[in-house]
């Protein structure tokens, strides 16, 4: 028979072992915490600015490029103008199925909610791709910020010359999808409360749905090639979403994929530019 006391003693071990395998535990995270805490706020780490420089920089640039944005886009004679010659574009090539899709859609009531979140909370994956590849691939952050920028600033003046009204307000029976079941109100979708409605040409929702994928493939691409081109597949239900949900045409699909060529292209001169600076300083300063 066991003792008394030998039987306390196997009742406390089984405790006092679990309460060790808690402490390491803890001891772990706190270690894997911290590292991640000083990759992220370390400056010039792969060429990365500091987390503190690069939040109060892409603030300002987005609270500035909103502002242009808004202003933009406000001749409703010349979008609908433009609509309506997209429009007659596409059937010429038979890619008009704007309609026949938002129809689809309508008529499913689940799908119709599902799109609607994904239209509004798509902001969500762009943030948590920007905050991935600053903590996990600092080499690569650099690039991929710069063709975002670069991409935002390339739409603007598309916006400015080019206004065109979506499907939702330029093609007849075209159902407002977002409109009808919209998680932020319908007073998001009203045209006069400040916000651009007439800026279809290209589409934004599926040109930074684009640079997200672009951004994982091209980090991934080396190691995990077909973890990398599963990344494709956001940008292709996006475009799917906004040509169901009667926000674009095929064509401003089309004018996304030729904005974020043009601005990997801006960006990679932009990059050359900046390192040819970087290399000048340490001359500049031997030569004084």
């Amino acid at each position: 028979m066991i003792a008394p006391l030998d039987r306390r003693r196997l009742q406390v071990r089984p405790v006092a072992r679990a309460g060790r395998a808690c402490a390491a535990a803890a001891i772990g995270w706190s270690n894997l915490i911290a590292r991640v805490r000083a990759g992220a706020l370390a400056r010039d780490v792969g060429g990365r600015p500091s987390a503190p420089a690069e939040v109060i920089g892409l603030v300002l640039w987005i609270l500035l490029f909103t502002r242009l944005q808004s202003a933009a886009g406000k001749d409703i004679t010349a979008a609908t103008a433009n609509a309506l010659a997209l429009q007659s574009m596409e059937r010429a090539m038979h890619i008009d199925i704007e309609r026949s899709a938002n129809h689809w859609l309508a008529g499913h009531l689940v799908l119709s909610h599902l799109a609607v979140y994904l239209y509004r909370l798509y902001y969500a994956v762009i943030v948590g791709v920007l905050v991935w590849v600053f903590i996990r691939h600092a080499d690569a952050y650099c690039k991929v910020r710069r063709v975002l920028v670069a991409m935002m600033a390339l739409i603007l003046p598309v916006y400015w010359a080019v206004p065109e009204s979506p499907p939702r307000f330029a093609l007849p029976g075209v159902i407002d999808i977002v409109a009808k079941y919209d998680i932020l109100g319908h007073a998001s979708r009203d045209s006069g409360n400040g916000q651009n409605h007439y800026s279809a040409m290209p589409s934004l929702h599926v040109g930074l749905s684009l640079w997200c994928a672009y951004a994982v493939w091209s980090v991934l691409r080396v190691e995990h090639s077909r973890l990398a081109l599963l990344s494709w597949m956001f940008p292709l239900l996006m475009a799917a979403d906004v040509l169901a949900t009667g926000n674009h045409y095929v064509l401003d699909v089309a004018g996304s994929i030729v904005l974020l060529a043009l601005a990997i292209l801006a960006a990679s001169m932009w990059g050359r530019l900046a390192e040819h600076r970087r290399q000048a300083r340490p001359r500049r300063s031997v030569h004084t």
